[in-house]
């Protein structure tokens, strides 16, 4: 396979101004077209379509959902061949209805047959993400919680993924595993208890958010009194969820030092409403990457007059 293009300007802009790094999305786009083209090029395409035929591809959902990732698509088409050019019609984050064109590329026929699929995977992907997202959203809207991802994404696509969840009205936890802490249940065991592991990270690195997980109401009580700031709270019960809002409201006033609490465990979207009413900041929800179905979206093509020589 040849070189792969960049993006237009527009499509970098679009990219950046979704806080999304454009060399770290040519690497994904790269690594599908290494797939895509590992023995050759389009076998199908190369025998069936003129080189000189140009189409339009018209990029439209076929279901309802929330869109992310709509300038990668852009970008994985303008990467096969530099006189492709693609038009963004709805911007990510946009509730989407079957029909709706979201994007529009014009270019050489095999170039767009040659990106199709991998345009289509990380769109429908990441608007998969984002529509699952938006329903925890809207489940929690007027509780004062917000859902939360986790790490739990597929590999290379973290970056991607955690934008989506963005773009559908959730908000990140850590990136990677230097950028916070996370104390759980096997750092626990290794420390000999779950206040002594709070300490131990927090001498070995006092610059990072410590995030401690408790499965107990006492370990609640532990963590607070060696002066953590953010507790997950795993498995509980919604009525063990208030117990420690309630602890953790008292302790603030006593104190002066506010604590965030994240409810995690065995969260459906049924439970999302309950939970996000016990006074909880945050639910954290590894299946917003880890299980999203797909948004269905395809791609139509159109036939366009010869480029002018």
């Amino acid at each position: 396979m040849t070189a792969l293009c960049g993006p237009s300007v527009a499509t970098e802009l679009a990219l950046r101004a979704a806080g999304l790094d454009p060399a770290d999305v040519a690497r994904v786009i790269a690594a599908a077209f290494a797939e895509d083209f590992a023995h050759g090029g389009d076998a199908t395409s190369d025998a069936t379509v003129p080189a000189d035929q140009r189409s339009r591809a018209l990029v439209a959902s076929r279901a309802s959902g929330c869109l992310a990732g709509v300038a990668v698509a852009a970008a994985a088409f303008e990467a096969l061949d530099s006189a492709v050019s693609a038009e963004i019609r709805i911007a990510d984050s946009a509730r989407v209805a079957p029909g709706d064109v979201v994007l529009v590329v014009d270019g050489p026929t095999r170039a767009l047959l040659g990106a199709e699929r991998t345009a289509l995977n990380l769109l429908c992907h990441l608007s998969g993400v984002a529509t699952a997202t938006r329903r925890w959203a809207d489940a929690l809207e007027g509780t004062g919680a917000r859902v939360r991802d986790t790490r739990k994404t597929l590999p290379g696509l973290r970056a991607l993924q955690k934008y989506a969840v963005r773009c559908g009205g959730g908000t990140n936890h850590r990136m990677s595993l230097g950028d916070a802490a996370l104390v759980k249940d096997n750092h626990v065991v290794a420390a000999g208890g779950v206040a002594e592991a709070f300490r131990r990270v927090r001498a070995a690195r006092p610059d990072l958010v410590i995030e401690v997980e408790v499965d107990t109401v006492g370990q609640f009580r532990e963590v607070l009194a060696a002066g953590a700031d953010l507790v997950l709270l795993d498995n509980m019960t919604a009525a063990t969820l208030r117990e420690c809002v309630a602890i953790a409201a008292a302790h603030r006033r006593s104190s002066g030092r506010p604590v965030l609490l994240e409810a995690s465990g065995g969260l459906t979207i049924e439970r999302a409403r309950e939970v996000g009413e016990t006074g909880v900041d945050f639910l954290s929800v590894g299946a917003l990457t880890h299980s999203a179905s797909v948004l269905d979206l395809g791609v139509d093509l159109q036939p366009l007059p010869p480029a002018a020589t």
